[in-house]
């Protein structure tokens, strides 16, 4: 046990708070419910690093963490959305509406789960029920100072009020975006998916799947994803069955063989990490200590780095039509960026499809963020290396007129 590794796992899991006891106790939550004591009192080394106390006995060491955009913060089985202004018409917007007594966040999220609503939205005494819509985006989150009203049966958290809601995502699957099938009319074009490995293709493919309704292809065959439910893996790649086709292939025979591409582009230093993960644990493991330290990773940043660059080179010289989105656009404002694929792949989608979208993001594939390592894992001359290759990557997009790539590509 070490302070990186209790309140890694607590962030990640969208906890508000880590918690180390007994020099090797691990408790993670949203709330505190327990009196200050003296910092004397915690007084045990942390068991997996010196000069580091981690409580002590019946004594918490307590952190409160900052957590990453993507993390989801929780209230146990519900995802925190947010505090949103009221809908201007609310019996339009949600489609369930009840007063309680003695209002919770466990009432209002057990009673949407009943009624089969994805949404829970608390405002003050009144529990609203629904979906994301036009109506309703959870696009504008307002600060959660404007929602806190406590509970009344429920002291230490948030119940909003009548102008601004608390939402929670229920348990409750939002089906409005889950059927896929393949395409009944042969496709027009051959659209490329392209990447260089690690890049967030696989989940780019099923972003788009739940998007479009249409199963996407591949250039390649992988069981492993065809069983997570990527049908349109067995199919050959020009049988015009699918969406799009993913490919990491970057020769210009290669290349010129698709008819129009989205090319997605990701920060190298965390691609070629996910990448060497997947290589060394499967698409949603990690990679073993022994696997860094060894010579496989030298070896493999030596080889794979230099393909980061010349990959999306290639692309932007022999590709015809290609539609440039970065990972980290994807993720942060992700119902914009992939309104921009679907519109290349030339299909009409309901806003309400990819609102529906935003909440069934994650899939049951996708690794749990990168694994942080408690060293640097990148020497001087890989990130000498490496960023040059930014640089080159950089100059070419902003010569064709593209946004250049984000600022945090570059090491701070």
């Amino acid at each position: 046990m070490t302070l990186f590794r209790c309140q890694d796992n607590c962030a990640e899991r969208g906890y508000l708070y880590a918690g180390l006891e007994f020099g090797a106790e691990c408790y993670c939550g949203h709330k505190i419910q327990a009196i200050n004591v003296s910092d004397s009192d915690c007084n045990m080394e942390c068991k997996g690093e010196k000069n580091n106390i981690c409580g002590g006995v019946n004594r918490l060491s307590i952190y409160r963490l900052e957590l990453a955009q993507e993390s989801a913060r929780r209230y146990g089985s519900a995802i925190f959305r947010g505090c949103f202004r009221r809908p201007e018409n609310v019996s339009v917007a949600l489609l369930a509406s009840r007063p309680m007594k003695n209002m919770s966040v466990d009432r209002c999220v057990d009673f949407c789960t009943g009624k089969e609503y994805p949404l829970a939205a608390l405002a003050g005494s009144w529990c609203h029920c629904g979906f994301p819509t036009t109506l309703f985006t959870l696009h504008e989150r307002e600060d959660e100072e404007l929602c806190a009203q406590k509970c009344s049966g429920e002291e230490f958290e948030s119940c909003g009020n009548a102008k601004y809601f608390i939402v929670y995502q229920t348990q409750v699957q939002d089906n409005r975006c889950m059927d896929r099938r393949f395409l009944t009319v042969r496709a027009k074009q051959l659209i490329a998916l392209a990447s260089f490995p690690g890049a967030g293709n696989t989940w780019a493919r099923h972003l788009i799947e739940l998007a479009t309704g249409f199963y996407t292809g591949s250039y390649y065959f992988d069981g492993s994803l065809y069983n997570k439910g990527f049908k349109g893996e067995r199919d050959h790649w020009r049988s015009g069955r699918t969406i799009c086709i993913k490919t990491h292939e970057s020769g210009q025979k290669e290349i010129e063989a698709f008819d129009a591409a989205i090319l997605l582009i990701r920060n190298p230093y965390k691609a070629l990490m996910a990448e060497f993960n997947r290589k060394y644990g499967g698409h949603i493991g990690f990679a073993s200590h022994a696997h860094w330290k060894g010579k496989e990773w030298p070896e493999f940043v030596k080889n794979y780095a230099p393909w980061w660059a010349t990959h999306t080179l290639d692309w932007l010289k022999f590709g015809k039509t290609v539609l440039v989105v970065h990972f980290e656009d994807l993720k942060r404002d992700l119902f914009v960026q992939l309104k921009r694929m679907v519109s290349l792949l030339d299909i009409a989608v309901l806003e309400d499809r990819l609102l529906c979208v935003e909440g069934q993001k994650d899939g049951n594939f996708k690794r749990s963020g990168l694994r942080k390592l408690e060293f640097d894992p990148y020497t001087p001359e890989m990130r000498q290396a490496i960023s040059g290759y930014i640089r080159t990557v950089d100059s070419a997009l902003k010569r064709r007129n593209l946004t250049g790539v984000p600022e945090d590509y570059y090491p701070r």
